[in-house]
């Protein structure tokens, strides 16, 4: 399903007017359809199949000799990620840290981002995010097992209420063999190792 962008900036129009401003104002005149596009990619995501782009596996038992399976995991980190929380319909922007242990197949790293992407652009809780996130790999892949790290700032914790503006949310989100939390502290600290 396509965002109706129409629609959108109509809507939008109607909002300018509710909080006592002129839409027809020069500073205001396209805004409507300025927030029209924006919502078009924010919400990108609805419908669309978040495991597609993980449906294209690469054997890592057959190659080269000699044939080996991997025995650590696969770990991307600072994969940038923004999404609208659901609530208040503000931004939160944040980093993605993935890691899996594989079975027989691997899929290109291009992938993970991907997945991150289209789940990101629908109106979320990074809760479920990072839950939603793991879930699609875990049943998309032969994985032994999957760790979802999520830090992101929020716009309704940052700018509204009690504004915090230095604060940050993690979740962490696990699937097999990385459910266990003594079997995740190696991932865990190299989330946080330093770069380069």
């Amino acid at each position: 399903m396509a965002v109706d962008k129409e629609r959108i900036a109509a809507l939008v129009r109607e909002l300018l007017v509710a909080i006592g401003e002129d839409p027809d104002r020069p500073g205001l005149k396209v805004t409507p359809q300025r927030v029209a596009d924006a919502y078009g990619e924010f919400f990108a995501g609805i419908g669309e199949d978040a495991g597609a782009p993980l449906a294209h596996t690469i054997s890592v038992s057959r190659g080269p000799a000699p044939d080996t399976l991997p025995s650590g995991a696969v770990m991307l980190r600072d994969i940038a990620f923004r999404s609208v929380c659901e609530h208040h319909l503000l931004p939160f922007i944040g980093r993605a840290h993935i890691a899996y242990l594989p079975g027989e197949q691997v899929v290109g790293l291009g992938a993970l981002p991907r997945v991150v992407d289209v789940l990101a652009s629908r109106p979320q809780v990074q809760e479920r995010l990072g839950e939603q996130i793991a879930d699609t790999i875990a049943d998309a892949l032969d994985a032994r097992g999957v760790l979802v790290v999520l830090e992101a700032v929020h716009g309704c914790v940052t700018t509204r209420g009690n504004r915090q503006p230095d604060s940050s949310t993690v979740t962490i989100a696990a699937r097999g063999e990385l459910a266990d939390a003594a079997a995740r502290a190696e991932l865990i600290a190299l989330v946080g190792a330093p770069r380069g």
